[in-house]
């Protein structure tokens, strides 16, 4: 998507310690976040839209 991790969470709602334990694999999303980062996977640009408006 081209953002940093600081600028990926802002975007989200979720706090930048909790993206990079995502990256590193130290945790895995579920619930909510799960879906809400496979709808950013499969449509970005709307979901970012989404999430902005």
């Amino acid at each position: 998507m081209g953002l940093s991790q600081l600028e990926f969470s802002q975007k989200i709602g979720v706090p930048l310690e909790t993206i990079r334990n995502w990256e590193q694999g130290k945790r895995a999303p579920t619930g909510a976040a799960r879906a809400l980062l496979r709808i950013l996977d499969r449509s970005p640009e709307l979901a970012l839209i989404a999430l902005t408006a």
